[in-house]
């Protein structure tokens, strides 16, 4: 490659990572609660647009609680301290491992995630004591974000935390979506599918979301601790029969049986009272991580498309869909003129059939990598995981170009051995072209982006 070809390809691998990092920006929680809720003297507006969602007068109330899990929460509970201050009676959040605040009102349990643990069962009982501790006249502040389903853990019944992880397990490997597992989570939990409104009414809530999920739905988010859940145990047990998954342990079959025969009441719907004084609202998604990626890409002078914030399917079959918009442009100059900047959100799934290490992003691209590999050297491609965590590894996804697979073979490595046995982090990190960027402390989904010259 010739020093100016390499020299451009440098240059646009260092602007596909500073868009990248442009994509947090306005998803950071902290910002984000912090633009959404406003305080003058006791009154308390709360929603981002001109005509607030919410008014509170605090004088309403004696206590005011805080609660919430997920990635992003203690970032969004250090600005709910810093705008209530002492106003705040007490407060329990899980978080990921690692992804902590220094707070001074509220108490951090740290748990782990995909797999629920046992700290999160501990912390997830003690959110539970506290808002069935609240009465009528107290308001508690839900701040959820993405992985708060993992987070958020409480076995139903006589169903235990074991058992739990390995319906988890089981789903994840299965290839099945977002929507499903947590539909199984809803009916397998005693902190999900609108059960937390449930613990806290008669109380006023207010829940606070960082969207994680593929169109915004506010009932998959965490699977929805505060808001009606619209599925069943009848629905939870198809998805089982979907996947043919027989190895279920026996506690969770009798439960959702017992569910489905009406002994034990399901999750709450839509139109019960205990939603009464419930406001669910949404201050962050992907696809304002997306728009701050088009705008700073014009800034770079690409011409900018988002396909969508909505992308699901099997990564490879995502990424070949992606890698075939980049032929398309340097053939056609379509659908938008090059330099170009192609943008997508959302989240896609893996159905694991080696015993490697990696995530989607990752795997997402390795797939890629192979299709553009001997393609002219003005292609640059980045996917990665907004929370900076790709599957169970240090990477947040990776970047790859048109010589990813010849710095492979440089080393001896067959990219099409790696990606078979779902090994993508290694060979990725092999040849250099990892997206590492630590905990972001925020989550809303996958960025992709594609950039060509």
């Amino acid at each position: 490659m010739s020093s100016e070809k390499n020299s451009l390809l440098n240059k646009m691998r260092s602007e596909i990572l500073q868009l990248f990092k442009a994509s947090l920006v306005p998803v950071n929680p902290y910002e984000a609660v912090k633009k959404s809720i406003r305080m003058k003297g006791n009154l308390l507006t709360i929603g981002s647009g001109d005509e607030p969602d919410v008014k509170l007068n605090l004088d309403d109330y004696q206590r005011i609680f805080l609660v919430g899990g997920g990635k992003a929460t203690a970032p969004m509970a250090k600005a709910m301290e810093d705008i209530l201050e002492e106003r705040i009676s007490d407060g329990y959040i899980n978080v990921k491992y690692g992804f902590t605040e220094d707070l001074t009102r509220t108490k951090i349990v740290e748990a782990d995630h995909p797999l629920p643990d046992q700290n999160g069962v501990d912390g997830t009982g003690k959110i539970l004591r506290l808002i069935e501790g609240a009465g009528e006249n107290d308001l508690v502040f839900s701040l959820i974000s993405g992985g708060g389903s993992a987070l958020l853990p409480h076995p139903s019944g006589g169903i235990s935390l074991e058992e739990k992880q390995e319906v988890t397990k089981v789903l994840l490997k299965c290839g099945a979506s977002i929507d499903e597992i947590n539909a199984i989570r809803k009916h397998i939990s005693s902190s999900k599918g609108g059960q937390m409104a449930r613990a806290a009414y008669p109380a006023t809530v207010v829940n606070l979301m960082l969207s994680d999920v593929v169109g915004d739905r506010m009932d998959v988010i965490a699977s929805g601790p505060f808001v009606p859940d619209t599925g069943t145990f009848e629905e939870s047990w198809r998805v089982f029969e979907k996947y043919g998954i027989e190895d279920i342990p026996s506690s969770v079959k009798e439960h959702v049986k017992k569910g489905m025969d009406g002994i034990i009441p399901d999750t709450p719907k839509t139109g019960e009272k205990i939603f009464e004084k419930v406001y669910n609202l949404i201050i962050g998604s992907n696809f304002l991580a997306l728009e701050a990626v088009r705008q700073e890409a014009e800034k770079m002078g690409y011409s900018s498309l988002i396909l969508s914030s909505m992308v699901e399917g099997e990564t490879k079959d995502v990424a070949r869909v992606h890698t075939a918009i980049a032929k398309e442009l340097l053939k056609t100059g379509r659908p938008v003129n090059p330099p170009a900047c192609i943008i997508s959100g959302g989240e896609t799934t893996v159905t694991i059939k080696g015993n490697g290490l990696g995530g989607r992003n990752q795997e997402f691209c390795l797939a890629a990598a192979m299709d553009i590999s001997g393609l002219s050297q003005r292609v640059v491609i980045l996917s990665g995981g907004t929370d900076g965590n790709d599957g169970p590894t240090d990477a947040a996804g990776g970047i790859v170009d048109p010589l990813t697979l010849e710095r492979g073979m440089n080393l001896g490595l067959v990219a099409g051995d790696y990606l078979v046995n779902n090994d993508s982090y290694n060979y990725l990190k092999k040849v250099g072209d990892l997206l590492v960027t630590g905990p972001t402390n925020t989550n809303v989904m996958d960025v992709r982006i594609i950039l060509v010259r």
